[in-house]
């Protein structure tokens, strides 16, 4: 795949990790009409792109995401009413639809601030790595408007009810320490180690089988939200599906080298794949 170029995003790539880096620095990556549009569009070609394995969302500057840009994405459109309903479909598509279904693993790679509209693309990516020292919060009740779009949705999926209720309620800013103790992220890490650490979690997911990670991550994004007779109904077609979509587990190559080579203990990594 040849890259695209963007106005609002941009695209690098460090062998089969690709990153997709929010670029308005000078508006800490808040999220215009033309931003929204661009990773639209991005995130559609990767999904499709053979040499995309892992997704890291970032942003350049200082900032992971301030959220909308109010003047650009409410102001500007208010008066555009078509405008103003293709944007909000864009926005709504990249940031949930097509983030939280994603083929390849996704994590954010948060510094700086993560503000109000950003809660919605950093819940529906599978993973998040985030700066100790970086600054979450939801402002929304200082301006008299409601955590709106999805988010209230994003902080109650994510959050135990209490910790969404006080943080959208008070408005209260809390760091990254924080948003690892309360489950937001996976990892909170100083500064100078936030790179390191994501590419350490997306070279250990490069390391598995692509389909054993794809089909676990639908799985496990699906049953949450059902009773228990439908999880392993669904969990049980799921893995039928996975072995017709993969001949290495069709083969049982796992459980071959832990029963038969004693090549594989489980808890010691990922059990020697074939090369390709």
């Amino acid at each position: 795949m040849t890259d695209k170029t963007y106005d609002n995003i941009k695209i690098t790539r460090d062998g089969a990790i690709t990153f997709v880096t929010l670029n308005r620095p000078e508006k800490r990556n808040a999220m215009s009409p033309g931003l929204h549009y661009d990773m639209q569009d991005a995130l559609t070609r990767l999904d499709d792109d053979a040499q995309t394995r892992v997704l890291v969302l970032a942003g350049a500057g200082e900032a992971w995401c301030a959220g909308q840009d109010l003047k650009l994405y409410f102001r500007e459109t208010a008066g555009d009413p078509v405008e103003r309903k293709k944007s909000n479909n864009a926005s709504h598509n990249w940031r949930h639809h097509i983030l939280s279904t994603f083929s390849k693993p996704t994590i954010a790679m948060v510094q700086g601030y993560c503000f109000g509209g950003a809660f919605t693309q950093l819940c529906s990516c599978d993973f998040a790595v985030a700066d100790e020292a970086a600054t979450f919060g939801l402002s929304e009740v200082n301006w008299g408007i409601l955590p709106g779009g999805i988010v209230s949705w994003n902080l109650t999926d994510q959050l135990m009810p209490r910790h969404a209720l006080y943080y959208a309620t008070t408005g209260e800013p809390f760091s990254g320490k924080r948003a690892e103790e309360i489950g937001l992220v996976n990892f909170a890490v100083p500064k100078d180690q936030l790179m390191a650490k994501t590419m350490e979690l997306a070279n250990r997911l490069l390391n598995l089988n692509p389909s054993v990670v794809r089909f676990t991550k639908e799985a496990v994004r699906s049953v949450r939200h059902m009773r228990a007779d439908e999880a392993r109904d669904y969990l049980g077609v799921k893995q039928d599906g996975l072995a017709k979509a993969d001949k290495e587990i069709a083969d049982k190559v796992g459980m071959k080298e832990f029963l038969d080579a004693k090549s594989y203990r489980p808890g010691l990594g990922p059990y020697q794949r074939p090369k390709a």
